[in-house]
């Protein structure tokens, strides 16, 4: 089941598996920023109306706006 960043609560781990329809806005900075498919993330930390959502990934955290948390497709993994 595909999921958006935004979906996911602290403490679970994810793998970004693409980009939501529509987030072409965000797509090259989420790539820029090393959100790659196929990259392994974790929930940090979840702001209580979801902004900001603090994720790490590839050895440093890393603070994402709702609207980019909403752009960015994961798939849940075992942490």
């Amino acid at each position: 089941m595909t999921l958006t960043l935004k979906d996911m609560s602290a403490g679970r781990s994810a793998r970004v598996t693409g980009y939501a329809p529509g987030g072409a806005a965000y797509r090259q900075k989420l790539l820029s920023m090393g959100l790659t498919p196929g990259t392994a993330l974790r929930v940090i930390r979840v702001a209580p109306l979801g902004d900001p959502v603090v994720i790490e990934v590839r050895g440093y955290q890393l603070s994402l706006r709702k609207a980019e948390a909403e752009a960015l497709s994961i798939e849940e993994t075992a942490a």
